[in-house]
């Protein structure tokens, strides 16, 4: 085997699509050492379990981990079960709320699960950061704080941007890029990935590997993808997401909603379209051979066949034309059946209440501000009362934005 020259190959492979690769020259030596050796190399992404589900704004450097383990190395899906309890601050303009040990476990669970959906589940390594975390103890703590000067922590930008408008930074959060670099030095991280938001956290890795008289990883960062507003950055608590587990129906409805600015950019980063067939689509949508509904029906269809089936994606695609062609309700839409101990003791419920208990919208405020925009509606009508209260008598028509179809029973 020409060593070089095949390192050269995967040095291409997995830059693509990359922001930021420090060093290169040094993962191409990683991978020399990889080749000459059999030995692969190990790569790290780390999440934090802060909500219960995956949506495709994190398979996006999910993918590039795949891109690595399709290579032969070994990938290590770090699950921030420690690290969570903080919260990390990257992009934040305030502190986190920190969530319990419960939360948090239960959400690792469905990290553990969804991950197969992407990764080959007997290739993958899967670590909790609770596990050196912990035995850290203060003076380990401590000892880790010792590493980095507060000057060195403003110089980030969300933390230099809350300081110069005097929003509080609270000590903890100093602690979540020296916990995350930690984790690399626990493991013995050849490479570690994450969004462009992870630049600073992923350099302090690097830093406090060659503190600990190891060779530094190498980092890479991929582009952060924006939700289905066009604007932020997608987040479930923000209510702009796609959910990887979300139902096929659901998923489909999701893409077709998104800005025609946004198409080619959903294809690249969140799919497994091939190129050629994306760089098609953008000259047509350039050129207007090629109509912006088609190409979301190829990614709303791409998406539901990556996460559940190509039947599925079909049918999915059936159910979006026949309802929204015709205009009608859907017989299939989800059934909502809320709990006794929902209601208020007249038998009524709030309809913000409904909406959020059922999990049809992830907060209140995100509740709130779809009845204010006119994008709840009830048997038809358009609810504009936030202060509303549902009678359980009968069963209910309630439509949530533009996709969301579902059926309200009496509780049993």
């Amino acid at each position: 085997m020409d060593v070089a020259r095949e390192a050269r190959r995967q040095l291409a492979l997995l830059k693509a699509r990359s922001v930021d690769l420090l060093v290169e020259e040094e993962l191409y030596q990683k991978l020399c050492r990889s080749l000459q050796t059999e030995t692969p190399l190990r790569v790290k992404l780390g999440l934090d379990p802060t909500a219960p589900d995956l949506h495709i704004g994190h398979t996006v450097v999910i993918h590039k981990l795949r891109d690595f383990q399709a290579l032969g190395h070994q990938v290590i899906f770090l699950i921030g079960d420690f690290t969570g309890m903080i919260g990390d601050p990257s992009g934040r303009s305030e502190t986190r709320r920190p969530l319990t040990a419960e939360q948090i476990q239960e959400n690792a669970e469905t990290y553990k699960r969804q991950i197969c959906k992407i990764l080959d589940p007997d290739r993958t390594i899967i670590e909790y950061n609770s596990r050196w975390g912990k035995a850290l103890g203060s003076e380990g703590i401590i000892k880790l704080a010792a590493h980095y000067t507060v000057a060195r922590m403003l110089e980030r930008d969300d933390f230099q941007k809350r300081f110069s408008e005097g929003r509080p930074i609270s000590l903890h959060e100093f602690l979540y890029p020296l916990l995350q670099g930690y984790d690399s030095v626990a493991l013995g991280a050849d490479v570690e990935l994450g969004g462009t938001d992870q630049k600073f956290n992923l350099l302090v890795g690097r830093e406090l590997m060659r503190d600990n008289g190891l060779e530094p990883q190498v980092i890479m960062t991929l582009p952060i993808l924006e939700g289905l507003d066009g604007v932020q950055k997608m987040s479930k608590s923000l209510g702009n997401y796609i959910g990887i587990d979300e139902p096929p129906q659901t998923i489909f409805g999701k893409a077709m909603s998104i800005p025609d600015g946004l198409i080619v950019r959903y294809m690249e980063l969140a799919t497994a379209i091939p190129p050629e067939e994306i760089a098609a689509i953008r000259a047509g949508t350039a050129d207007g051979s090629v109509h912006p509904r088609d190409a979301k029906v190829r990614l709303g269809k791409a998406l539901v066949a990556q996460y559940h089936s190509a039947q599925e994606a079909d049918e999915a695609a059936r159910w979006f034309n026949h309802t929204f062609s015709a205009r009608i309700f859907p017989d299939n839409a989800q059934v909502i059946t809320p709990k006794a101990d929902w209601l208020e003791e007249d038998g009524r419920i709030r309809i913000i209440r409904l909406l959020t208990l059922s999990g049809v919208v992830p907060s209140g405020s995100e509740a709130s501000r779809l009845i204010r925009q006119g994008g709840v509606k009830l048997d038809g009508d358009v609810m504009l009362d936030r202060d509303f209260r549902l009678q359980l008598d009968r069963d209910w028509r309630l439509q949530v934005g533009k996709r969301g179809f579902f059926r309200v029973k009496p509780p049993k």
